[in-house]
């Protein structure tokens, strides 16, 4: 039986207070009024008292309103009806097409059990050089991307959602601009991409609840996927947006605030999303790919500074770059050495002479004289950036390594490389 309650006796923001019992956390309601039905979710209980996150805001809301428990945690539907859709952070539909009830399944579950998981074992390509070579991104991994404002990771997770060899993509978009949001929509749309894409985006003008929801619908959907064997890949942006969702959460619910304002369980918050990325024994897979923006380019900020102890290495963008120093995928050992023989040599020589190059720059710009070697490394540094860590470089694996003999060809001996001679004989393209 439904409980009706008919006193609220704090409404503080969008948060309300009632005094209840028998109602549990997550717990969905109904808030009825003057100006019709809102939905709310249960965020805290203390001595009796519950506090629900009203969805729309309470505004319109007053102390004798009617709060209506559901006895039930948000939902959402994993049916295969949902390829192709876009939705809000509470599950309903954006693309003004009729709302999906079958299949429904609760959010925020548990993470899988270690006994059902299986070693990293399959390398995921996205066409990306910086990704695949340097970086190469394994299927079950957990990787975000740091970056600052303003530079295009947007457009980088359109690129991957419509190149990366998956089944299924599922994008989650937190407190993104509208314009944000309809590149997304027509980019993937145009491409034909989106038949393979589930959309659940919260926008800056939406209620912060459903921003808060939108990690756990996507890695729902994606769980169900993958159990039914698809290889998921989940892109989620901007998890600084997420953690600032629980700040100012927290900040209403008057809880005393950790580092820099945030809750005390930031850490808690963001590893119970990230865990979720997993390689089933017997089925599909779920790989997370996840935006975390850096204000001021400060990587000791709480969220990156926590999501670092948390992921398996990362992303770092700038410049409109994946930079080679500073990033990391830890898994990637697990693959590049069964994709092409040559792949970890061409990946640690470049990387390698790429580092020599920065300090020749520094060099040149002090006013050094630059050596015969100093101007083989300045060729080589301009001719790698410009070819292969330009994000718009869109490439197969082979041919990108391919590539990477070519350039050192092109600028060194083969002897300068440091390269097996083996692979040298076997590799080398002559300028």
């Amino acid at each position: 039986m439904l409980k009706v309650y008919h006193k609220i006796i704090r409404i503080a923001g969008s948060v309300i207070t009632v005094e209840a019992d028998n109602v549990a956390y997550n717990e969905l309601a109904e808030v009825s009024g003057e100006r019709g039905v809102s939905l709310a979710q249960v965020i805290r209980i203390d001595s009796g008292k519950v506090y629900l996150q009203v969805f729309a805001g309470s505004r319109g809301i007053n102390t004798g309103d009617q709060v209506r428990f559901l006895g039930r945690e948000m939902r959402v539907s994993a049916s295969e009806d949902l390829l192709g859709r876009i939705f809000n952070g509470r599950g309903v539909p954006r693309d003004n097409r009729p709302a999906i009830d079958s299949d429904l399944i609760e959010i925020g579950g548990p993470s899988v059990n270690p006994a059902k998981r299986i070693i990293p074992r399959n390398m995921i390509r996205t066409g990306i050089p910086m990704i695949d070579v340097f970086n190469t991104l394994v299927e079950s991994q957990k990787l975000p991307i740091f970056s600052i404002a303003g530079e295009p990771y947007n457009q980088l997770l359109a690129r991957i959602a419509l190149q990366a060899e998956v089944d299924v993509i599922i994008l989650g978009g937190m407190g993104l601009k509208y314009d944000d949001y309809l590149y997304f929509r027509n980019t993937l749309d145009e491409a034909g991409a989106l038949s393979r894409t589930v959309m659940f985006i919260h926008t800056a003008s939406d209620p912060t609840v459903e921003c808060m929801l939108v990690p756990d619908m996507s890695l729902a959907v994606a769980e169900q996927y993958a159990i039914n064997g698809k290889r998921v890949l989940v892109l989620l942006t901007d998890m600084t947006n997420f953690a600032d969702s629980l700040k100012e959460i927290a900040i209403t619910m008057e809880q005393v605030p950790a580092n820099r304002g945030y809750p005390g369980d930031l850490y808690s918050q963001l590893a119970s999303r990230y865990e979720k990325a997993v390689d089933f024994d017997g089925a599909g897979s779920i790989t997370v790919l996840a935006v975390t923006t850096m204000p001021g380019d400060d990587v000791t900020h709480p969220v990156p500074d926590n999501t670092g102890y948390i992921t398996e290495g990362q992303f770092y963008l700038r410049n409109g770059r994946i930079e080679p120093f500073g990033s990391l995928s830890r898994l990637k050992q697990q693959v590049n050495s069964r994709t092409r023989e040559d792949h970890r040599a061409i990946m640690d020589a470049m990387i390698r002479l790429y580092s020599e190059y920065k300090s020749t720059l520094e060099k040149q710009s002090m006013g050094f004289q630059m050596s015969a070697w100093d101007k083989k490394l300045l060729k080589y540094g301009k001719r790698f950036e410009n070819e292969m860590m330009d994000l718009s470089v869109n490439i197969p694996l082979e041919e990108a390594l391919d590539l990477g003999w070519k350039i050192l060809a092109d600028c060194f001996d083969p002897a300068d490389t440091g390269i097996k001679s083996d692979l040298v004989n076997k590799f080398w393209v002559q300028a």
